[in-house]
């Protein structure tokens, strides 16, 4: 019972932890500024191109003053998934550790919408590329050396780019904790 315990406390803080994460997530933008219903906008909607045109200088003022509107212009986007991912390190049939992580994505400017999109599908592709990685071992000894982390990255990059495309450019590990047992 003793070793059980820490483990117990451990998978209640991160539920407890998750919960309050979603519930406290903000509101999703309303449907007027979005990039497709301003795009769509009667010419004399004045709310529409207001939106757009003060996003378009926004974007215009962080990228410089190229010729070119191209996504590319503004640089890249970065998308946080909105949960932790927790990853159960498994030594002879028992929970030895538990890993938490927070992963973003590198898209283009605009993207994000698109990534939360089908986040449901991407975090389940993740999920399987973590749970192998610790199945190998991935998450055992010096688990943050960088050859090891990027062997992650490429898994979590080709997994990413399976579901959404070539529109991932990189992961982003922005937290990595393991918590023994």
């Amino acid at each position: 019972m003793g070793k059980l315990l820490p483990v117990i406390i451990a998978v209640v803080g991160l539920a407890v932890g998750g919960g309050a994460g979603f519930l406290l997530k903000p509101a999703p933008p309303p449907p007027a500024e979005t990039d497709h219903t301003a795009a769509e906008g009667a010419p004399g909607d004045g709310a529409h191109a207001s939106a757009a045109e003060a996003h378009g200088d926004a974007a215009s003022s962080t990228a410089g003053h190229g010729a070119s509107g191209d996504d590319e212009s503004a640089g890249p986007e970065y998308a946080k998934l909105s949960n932790q991912f927790v990853v159960p390190v498994i030594r002879s049939g028992k929970v030895a550790a538990l890993v938490v992580m927070s992963i973003s994505l590198e898209v283009p400017s605009g993207s994000s919408e698109f990534v939360f999109e089908r986040e449901p599908r991407l975090r389940d592709a993740f999920l399987q590329v973590l749970f192998d990685h610790a199945n190998a071992g991935g998450f055992d000894g010096a688990f943050t050396e960088s050859g090891n982390l990027t062997l992650l990255r490429r898994a979590l990059l080709e997994a990413s780019q399976s579901v959404l495309g070539r529109i991932v450019s990189d992961i982003l590990i922005t937290d990595l904790v393991r918590q023994d047992a």
